[in-house]
């Protein structure tokens, strides 16, 4: 009798056990150090400028904490080169990638590239530029663009008095984070009644040099009544830059940049430029990968996440937290 007991109390803690390892708990073991290496694809706009380079930086800073998480980092060279970063897309699908972070140059050219990855169980997080709606991504992580636009019109108006004729100098068609700060921009302006924006519909494209062109263009129409130019980004920045120094307007028509550079933060110090519109990229490429990875192991992501927007002057330049903006950690 005692041994039949004993057997009955024996069976009864087999099945307590078994009941207490549900399927549902051992699903959401951490994917990240339960020994199953994770593949990330982060998918940058260009692989060219400085921003993307710090967007690299954090996204492995991400995989170093989590451990057992690879970064794929590739892109296009150019940003403009959309065809090359949807079959970039498509070759993290082909290669069987746990999941892809994704800066979509072009928010309707890269919809159904995301659809397929989607559709092949891989999911996508969206960072620093939007996509158009269709594919159901994780999360969207970035700046809040617009209001970035917003703070570059009160920068501006602080810069020259309230009052004067000003320039935005627009991107690329299709790129959602650009065209966003150029609508926040211009609805800021709108506090300003003293202020004339005499030219918002020309762009500087995806590098310096057409930029310049562009602006030297514009200088030649509106040189001589300009007060201030806004250049959206950091390529059409360094080209209005070169623009006003090669003109000899530099200090003299006012500039806000966004997003710096080395030539930038110079031009910050000694006046050519009145404020530069910061991001935090590493905060950006680090978010995107802990999300993506977080939603793997079962938990629900935000639908957009903020990483900051900031706004760096000759007076606050030096700043500890400023200066890590304007000078944030990359990877060559």
């Amino acid at each position: 009798m005692m041994i039949r007991n004993l057997l009955w109390m024996l069976s009864l803690a087999g099945l307590l056990s078994s009941a207490g390892c549900s399927s549902s708990d051992s699903t959401a073991t951490n994917t990240a150090t339960s020994g199953k290496a994770l593949t990330i694809a982060v998918v940058p706009k260009g692989t060219s400028h400085e921003f993307w380079k710090s967007v690299h930086f954090g996204a492995q800073k991400a995989a170093g904490e989590l451990g057992n998480v690879n970064i794929v980092w590739k892109g296009p060279v150019v940003e403009s080169d959309t065809g090359s970063q949807i079959q970039v897309v498509k070759d993290m699908i082909t290669m069987g990638v746990d999941g892809i972070v994704l800066a979509p140059n072009q928010k309707g050219g890269l919809v159904d590239a995301v659809s397929e990855a989607v559709d092949e169980g891989i999911p996508v997080v969206i960072f620093d530029s939007g996509l158009a709606s269709g594919p159901e991504i994780v999360s969207y992580v970035a700046t809040d663009n617009f209001k970035g636009g917003q703070m570059a019109a009160d920068a501006m108006a602080k810069a020259i008095g309230e009052q004067g004729k000003v320039i935005l100098l627009r991107y690329m068609t299709g790129s959602e984070s650009t065209e966003q700060r150029e609508e926040g921009f211009l609805d800021g302006i709108k506090k300003y009644p003293n202020i004339e924006v005499v030219s918002s519909d020309q762009r500087g494209g995806d590098n310096a040099t057409k930029a310049k062109e562009k602006v030297d263009q514009l200088l030649q129409l509106y040189g001589e009544q300009l007060s201030g130019i806004f250049a959206v980004c950091e390529p059409n920045a360094n080209g209005t830059l070169e623009a006003l120094r090669n003109a000899g307007l530099n200090g003299k028509v006012k500039f806000i940049a966004f997003d710096p550079s080395d030539a930038l933060i110079e031009s910050l110090g000694d006046g050519s430029c009145s404020g530069i519109i910061l991001q935090d990229p590493v905060q950006m490429g680090y978010q995107s990968v802990m999300t993506l990875v977080q939603s793997l192991n079962g938990q629900q992501a935000a639908e957009f996440i903020s990483t900051g927007e900031y706004v760096a002057t000759p007076e606050n330049m030096q700043e500890p937290r400023i200066q890590e903006l304007l000078k944030p950690q990359i990877i060559e």
